[in-house]
C-alpha cells in the first residue's frame, strides 16, 4: 500500500520462479489481497476469524498438524497455479479454511449480513455467490473448494471408511519444531523441583525477608 513494492514483484509467475529463481513469489503471491478496498478487509477478517477458530478449535494441541495444512492446502493450490493463469492464491488459501472449518462444525448456524440463514456448510458456497455478485471470477473460491474438499475427505473421511487409512501425515521435524515434547516417564527431576519443597522454601523466603 505505501508502494515500496509492487504487485508486479509479488505475483505467481512460473517462468520467473523456475529460469530467474525468484523463489519468494511460491509466498508472496498468497500475501496479497488487493488495494485497500472492501474485499481486501473482507478477507483479512474472514482470514482471521476462520483462522483462529480452527487453531483454538479442531487443531488446539496440534501446531504440527495445523502448519502442515497450511503446507498441503498452499502446495496443491501451486500446483493448480502451474496450469491456469492465476495470479494470487490469498483468496483461495482464505476459501479453502473456511471450508475446513464449516465441515468440522456442520451444526452451526450462521447468519449472513442479517440476509441468510444457513447451516456452516454452506458457508463456502454463500461466500462464492456473493464474490460473483462483487462481479469477482469465482475460480480463485471454487478452487479454495476444491483444495479444502481434498484436506477434509484425506484427513476427516477417509480414515474413517472401511478399509480407510490416514494419508496425510505431518512429517516429524514439524512436530519437533511446533509442538511441545511429550515428558519422559523415566526422567527422574531435581529434589529442588519436586513440588512438595517449593512451600516450603517459599516459607523460608518469607521468614527471612518479612515484609
Amino acid at each position: 500500500q505505501l508502494e515500496f513494492i509492487t504487485p508486479f514483484q509479488l505475483y505467481f509467475n512460473p517462468d520467473l520462479i523456475f529460469r530467474k529463481f525468484q523463489i519468494w513469489r511460491l509466498i508472496t503471491n498468497f500475501l496479497f489481497f488487493g488495494p485497500l478496498g472492501f474485499s481486501f478487509f473482507f478477507n483479512m477478517i474472514f482470514l482471521y476469524r476462520y483462522c483462529r477458530m480452527l487453531e483454538e478449535g479442531s487443531f488446539r494441541g496440534r501446531t504440527a498438524d495445523f502448519v502442515f495444512m497450511f503446507l498441503f492446502g498452499g502446495f496443491l493450490m501451486t500446483l493448480f497455479g502451474l496450469f491456469a493463469s492465476l495470479f494470487f492464491l490469498g483468496q483461495a488459501f482464505t476459501i479453502m479454511l473456511v471450508y475446513v472449518w464449516s465441515r468440522r462444525n456442520p451444526y452451526i448456524r450462521m447468519n449472513f449480513f442479517g440476509l441468510l440463514n444457513f447451516q456452516a456448510p454452506f458457508l463456502p458456497w454463500v461466500l462464492m455467490g456473493f464474490s460473483l455478485l462483487l462481479g469477482n471470477s469465482i475460480i480463485i473460491d471454487l478452487l479454495g473448494i476444491a483444495v479444502g474438499h481434498i484436506y477434509y475427505f484425506l484427513e476427516d473421511v477417509f480414515p474413517n471408511q472401511p478399509g480407510g487409512k490416514k494419508l496425510l501425515l505431518t512429517p516429524s521435524f514439524l512436530k519437533m519444531v511446533f509442538d511441545t515434547p511429550e515428558e519422559d516417564p523415566n526422567y527422574n527431576p531435581l529434589p529442588e523441583d519436586h513440588p512438595e519443597h517449593q512451600p516450603r522454601d517459599q516459607d523460608q523466603n518469607e521468614q527471612q525477608h518479612p515484609q
